[in-house]
């Protein structure tokens, strides 16, 4: 029935958030994650304005997970049997999960890594460059065109196959980041064996051609460096 007055819909919104922390796991690591962020952020007494986007970042990234459960509940009471669509409404409710995530943990290594890594830099990293930021650009530019690529060539299913290989983008990104970066020869040549290790695996698995591996691998390269090359 409708609440009456707007203290009965309080105690609806509280039930709702009650009942999806005891029923959804992924909403428990998410308070899980909120909780400890608030507690680095008292720690380390950050600024006003860096505590406000961390607050913010938490709370958009819970939202997204209600959002996604009422869904995914709507979706079970409107059939109980398999659909296209509905798999798209639930798939496309999760995504906006994962995107809010990916924001958010963004954030806050953009925020906390000046004052959890006073090696690099213990000054607020909202007013100066934190370290780490052209890996971090450059990882998620490939993400990103690895994304529009499979969507464009609308092949495979999601990390398991498709144009180009998302895996030999990656890990070929954080190699040539970490060749960049002034690592040393040894470590290099390690990042970089682990990248051609993950690359062939994915062939090894007939998850992906060699083509697919070799293009997703340039793409993870050439990106890595522009970004480098114009902002370093």
């Amino acid at each position: 029935m409708k609440p009456k007055n707007w203290i009965e819909s309080l105690n609806c919104a509280i039930e709702g958030i009650l009942w999806a922390v005891k029923s959804e796991r992924h909403m428990r690591y998410h308070f899980v994650a909120a909780l400890v962020v608030l507690f680095l952020a008292l720690f380390y007494r950050v600024t006003a304005l860096e505590f406000f986007l961390l607050v913010l970042a938490a709370v958009l990234v819970i939202f997204a997970e209600l959002i996604n459960t009422a869904i995914e509940k709507l979706v079970d009471l409107v059939t109980d049997e398999y659909h296209e669509l509905a798999k798209l409404a639930k798939d496309i409710a999760a995504g906006a999960v994962l995107v809010t995530s990916v924001g958010a943990a963004t954030l806050g290594y953009l925020i906390l890594s000046g004052h959890i890594f006073p090696l690099f830099d213990s000054q607020p990293t909202l007013i100066n460059e934190p370290h780490g930021t052209l890996p971090i650009g450059a990882l998620l530019m490939v993400v990103i065109l690895v994304v529009l690529l499979k969507a464009r060539y609308n092949h495979g299913s999601p990390l398991h196959g498709g144009m180009p290989s998302g895996h030999a983008a990656i890990s070929f990104s954080i190699a040539v980041s970490v060749m960049l970066s002034g690592a040393g020869l040894l470590i290099s040549l390690l990042v970089l064996l682990l990248a051609v290790l993950v690359s062939r695996s994915r062939m090894s698995m007939n998850i992906h051609s060699a083509r697919e591996v070799w293009l997703g691998a340039a793409l993870g390269v050439i990106v890595t460096l522009l970004v480098f090359f114009f902002f370093n």
